[in-house]
């Protein structure tokens, strides 16, 4: 894919931070719900991958709109929800499905690869995501590099795309939105919320997405290798 990056930030310096969105961007999601959805829920494997994201999303945008509650029960309402919006139903026993699983899903094949690449070019690395303490652990035994910032749901009591993990990056380099360059797949979670408060945003767009109207990311790339080579150039 061919640089896209704004011409006033090619003269940017190296960032003294790089963050992640860590599930989509860093853990395949899709890969994680839908082995989930069909282990845990009757019929789930007979519908097309597409309809059960798009399912599993607006139901999860939809509870996390509300009042803030654990990730936990966050994952548990939307499933629940996405399940009855394509006419299936968990069965009792198994609630809590994808809470249990999600310490297990794994990595993309790019990930760890960048990491590392990219932790050899920066000071601090940081994770920035919709998620609770105890279950972000599990993730991180299987990234191959250390974080020196993780900025979760459960710290902030909120949501993205709500500005507050991006508005405590930016704390956690002296109010310089400047100094961090951010990589991320959701559109709708993290690129319309960074870019307006001057952070410097990679769209990670592993699906070939269309971009939200009013929003223009730093650069796009089909993957992490892109992107880590993009902050190599800088």
């Amino acid at each position: 894919m061919p640089d896209q990056r704004e011409p006033e930030l090619r003269s940017e310096a190296m960032p003294e931070l790089v963050t992640f969105d860590c599930y989509g961007t860093l853990i395949d999601w899709r890969s994680g719900i839908a082995d989930a959805f069909d282990e845990a829920v009757p019929g789930s494997d007979d519908l097309p991958r597409s309809k059960l994201f798009a399912a599993y999303a607006r139901a999860e945008a939809e509870v996390e709109s509300g009042p803030y509650q654990p990730y936990r029960h966050v994952l548990t309402q939307a499933a629940g929800r996405a399940a009855e919006l394509l006419g299936l139903k968990v069965p009792e026993s198994r609630r809590s499905f994808l809470a249990e699983s999600l310490p297990s899903w794994r990595p993309f094949a790019d990930t760890n690869p960048a990491l590392r690449r990219i932790a050899d070019l920066v000071p601090r690395l940081g994770i920035l995501s919709n998620i609770d303490d105890d279950l972000l652990e599990g993730t991180l035994e299987q990234l191959a590099v250390p974080f020196d910032l993780l900025i979760t749901a459960a710290g902030l009591r909120s949501y993205k795309p709500a500005p507050a993990h991006f508005l405590a990056a930016i704390e956690a380099c002296d109010g310089r939105p400047g100094a961090i360059v951010h990589v991320a797949e959701s559109f709708y979670h993290d690129v319309k919320a960074a870019r307006p408060l001057g952070i410097r945003t990679l769209w990670v767009n592993r699906t070939a997405a269309s971009p939200l109207e009013g929003v223009v990311p730093s650069a796009e790339f089909r993957d992490l290798a892109e992107a880590s080579a993009w902050i190599e150039a800088l």
